[in-house]
């Protein structure tokens, strides 16, 4: 496993690739409502990428064709933005994207409801946001890897949620993806020790019903088997002498 620790200077980079990024999701949460499409929304997330002084690093990623994967309601990660795909009062809708600034890259997620959605619904993205502030208490150095991975679960657990095994968080710096993953439930070892400097982006992705995905035809959406909805919340955070700094929120 290569794990690249960044210096001082990388990691100023990340930060303002992560504050850029920051930006747009905020412009993404602010078109959400019903009536919208989720080529529309893409289309304000690329703009305002570029505005910004970034590059999309999605778009082209293995061939995905858009800025912004935008996942709707069973839909786990990597839905592929649609003109025939319209938001309805009641969904829930993901967006995962991320850009590279100055050649680092910036990786968060956010689910949202459209207009007004039921508690149950709410609940579950509250619970999943709620997972990843949780698992990075752990995210100090001294620690290990999968202390993050088994305080999420411990979180999620006792709610009744499954927990999607098959997709992790990941390291990320002048890569999207680098080493190390980052799963979101318990491993039988440690995992390696987190250190100084360090760059992971830490994304539980949570069912309401069993953990069982498939992808679809397309090769890209990954969806829930019993058609139960989920949710995704994701961001970049870099290991510091104390608590970690997510990268990929606003300034205060």
């Amino acid at each position: 496993m290569a794990i690249i620790i960044k210096t001082d200077e990388e990691i100023d980079l990340m930060r303002k690739s992560g504050h850029l990024l920051a930006k747009v999701h905020e412009e993404l949460k602010a078109a959400v409502c019903p009536g919208v499409s989720t080529l529309e929304l893409d289309e304000i997330g690329e703009k305002t990428i570029r505005a910004l002084g970034g590059i999309p690093n999605c778009k082209n990623y293995e061939g995905f064709p858009a800025s912004v994967c935008i996942s709707v309601n069973d839909e786990v990660v990597h839905g592929i933005p649609s003109a025939d795909r319209i938001l309805q009062e009641g969904d829930i809708v993901t967006f995962d994207t991320g850009l590279i600034y100055k050649g680092y890259h910036s990786d968060a997620a956010r689910t949202w409801g459209v207009g007004k959605i039921s508690e149950e619904a709410q609940k579950l993205i509250d619970v999943t946001r709620e997972s990843f502030f949780e698992g990075i208490k752990k995210a100090r150095v001294g620690n290990r890897l999968h202390d993050i991975s088994r305080a999420i679960d411990d979180y999620i657990t006792p709610h009744g949620y499954g927990i999607v095994r098959e997709l992790t968080g990941h390291g990320i710096g002048t890569h999207l993806h680098e080493d190390p993953m980052v799963p979101n439930y318990r491993q039988l070892r440690r995992g390696v020790k987190l250190q100084k400097n360090m760059t992971i982006c830490v994304e539980p992705m949570i069912t309401m019903g069993n953990r069982k995905i498939c992808w679809l035809d397309d090769d890209w959406t990954v969806v829930t088997m019993d058609g139960s909805l989920a949710a995704h919340y994701e961001n970049t955070i870099a290991i510091t002498d104390g608590e970690p700094e997510i990268l990929t929120l606003e300034w205060s």
